[in-house]
């Protein structure tokens, strides 16, 4: 079996089987007596608590090679935890003809500009309107749905409020090989960012563990017993009070480049989640754009690289900030 026939959720660092969509996990001294539907939601970050507990429900999951029968069993150190994912089930996703910005397609993939506030999957609060109702009407059953829930062609998301290059698989061969590039972290993925504040250094990293906020769980934070996120930034330009940055994800958290900038005092321009309340401009969200997306084709082999033009709201902006400044 060659990797690109091994299934790797990009979102979790886990052991995955393909065949049988079976997750092992050992229990870490710092995860001693955390709860198991917590644990699992923790490791596979692509499902919600609540999809945990029904799966412990239907028999599941596994502690050293019981059956576990409770959501609340608290895990200890060693123990090993086997999660069966569900078999994928059809989600009635309804097409609908939304434009997309295909800036690369072919028999495997796409690679889709996201414009602002277009939500990538179905959601509750976001039933239709999303990325994938659009890619759903364009391509239809061409697409890849795997690892327990039907998401057609979805590897990998960028958040709600950030623009730019999104890969779109068409088939699960091609959907496994990018996951696998993800979790490698072999996928080369440039940002680009304006943050409050003046960056004094040209260059820097972050490199600080991320994991759920333990006080509200819709947001991320550096934890000490979080997972490895690592950000490179570089400067680009300086405003009066703004600074016009490059970020280059080594790993790709959720939240990854919002936490760690906000961090070091430059939170992004417009996040109200992890910056300030209040904007000086109209925004709708972080100004953030994933710019350059590059990995190798899964299954020609050959490399892609392709760049999304800064929306016109971004340039705008950086016109309005160089006349200030």
């Amino acid at each position: 079996m060659n990797k690109n026939e091994q299934s790797i959720d990009n979102l979790t660092d886990e052991v995955c089987d393909f065949a049988k969509h079976v997750y092992d996990f050992t229990v870490a001294p710092e995860e001693n007596g955390t709860r198991l539907d917590v644990f699992l939601s923790d490791k596979i970050t692509s499902h919600s608590r609540n999809f945990f507990q029904n799966c412990i429900k239907d028999g599941l999951v596994q502690v050293d090679q019981t059956l576990a029968g409770k959501s609340n069993l608290k895990l200890k150190v060693d123990q090993k935890v086997r999660f069966q994912m569900p078999a994928p089930k059809e989600t009635e996703i309804l097409p609908q003809d939304i434009p997309l910005d295909i800036l690369y397609e072919d028999a495997d993939l796409m690679i889709i500009n996201k414009p602002k506030g277009m939500v990538v999957h179905p959601a509750n609060g976001h039933a239709d309107g999303t990325l994938v109702n659009a890619i759903m009407f364009y391509a239809g059953d061409s697409l890849s749905g795997i690892n327990g829930e039907k998401r057609p062609g979805i590897v990998h998301r960028i958040d709600k409020n950030t623009t730019g290059s999104l890969i779109v698989c068409k088939n699960d061969i091609a959907h496994n090989g990018i996951a696998i590039q993800l979790k490698e972290h072999s996928i080369k993925r440039i940002y680009k960012g304006i943050v409050h504040g003046n960056i004094k250094e040209d260059f820097g990293t972050v490199d600080a563990p991320l994991g759920r906020d333990p006080k509200n769980r819709k947001r991320n934070a550096i934890r000490p017993d979080g997972r490895h996120a690592v950000t490179h930034y570089k400067v680009l330009e300086r405003f009066d009070g703004y600074t016009y940055a490059e970020f280059e994800l080594e790993t790709g958290r959720t939240h990854q480049i919002r936490v760690h900038m906000a961090s070091i005092g430059h939170p992004l321009l417009g996040d109200d989640v992890y910056g300030p309340k209040k904007c000086p401009f109209t925004l709708e969200g972080q100004t953030l754009h994933a710019e350059t997306i590059g990995f190798e084709h899964p299954v020609t082999g050959k490399y892609i690289e392709v760049s999304a033009p800064l929306p016109e709201y971004f340039q705008h902006l950086l016109k309005v900030l160089r006349n200030k400044s």
